[in-house]
């Protein structure tokens, strides 16, 4: 009873997230970060996926609703419709509302609403653009260490800890990280953000390789 509870809970406040990024998007309001944070987008690698599958809710709509001859079920399969339509669309806002953090107090990395996983600059030994394909096995990956947060099948960005890390990602079954890969669409202007950051500061408290930008 207790897992039905806690499905049901998640399922609530997912589509309440989803519904509110939706309303940001068309209203153009992203969620408010820290002051000296930039976002960094990902769902580039899923673009055109995204694209057909919200053609093909949309084309699907009005052909449903001519076969079917039976004005009830009609209107439930309207309804139906549209709103898979429309969570289609939330879907795709979410990935807008919600993109990578880089910023003062360290790295977010994120996936729509699934997922927000938030390192420190003090836990990050390095940051590199490294482009590679994943091996089957889905988006998020574990082996020796190496957390993959992939999107499309693809990282670009590889993060080295100082330390063994526990992430909050449900697949890592709570075993430790020592390097973290994921998707960026722009990953050099991400690792660029984030060196900042992690570069030795002068004698005024900037940042040198923010100074020298």
């Amino acid at each position: 009873m207790k897992k039905v509870w806690g499905l049901a809970r998640f399922v609530v406040v997912y589509e309440l997230r989803l519904w509110a990024a939706l309303f940001r998007w068309i209203l153009r309001r992203p969620v408010p970060v820290e002051p000296g944070t930039l976002r960094f987008a990902y769902a580039g690698a899923v673009k055109m996926i995204l694209i057909a599958f919200i053609a093909v809710s949309a084309i699907e709509i009005p052909i449903l609703d001519l076969m079917i001859p039976w004005e009830p079920v009609r209107i439930v399969v309207l309804g139906a419709g549209v709103y898979g339509l429309i969570w289609m669309i939330g879907l795709a806002a979410t990935m807008w509302a919600y993109p990578h953090l880089v910023g003062p107090s360290g790295l977010r990395i994120r996936n729509s609403i699934t997922m927000d996983v938030a390192i420190d600059w003090k836990s990050v030994a390095s940051i590199a653009v490294h482009r590679r394909s994943m091996p089957p096995g889905g988006q998020t990956q574990w082996e020796d260490g190496v957390l993959s947060l992939g999107m499309g099948s693809q990282t670009s960005v590889d993060v080295r800890l100082t330390a063994p890390l526990v992430l909050p990602v449900r697949k890592a079954k709570g075993q430790p990280a020592t390097t973290v890969r994921f998707h960026a669409d722009d990953p050099e202007g991400l690792v660029a953000a984030a060196m900042a950051f992690l570069a030795p500061a002068d004698v005024t408290g900037q940042p040198l390789a923010a100074k020298n930008r």
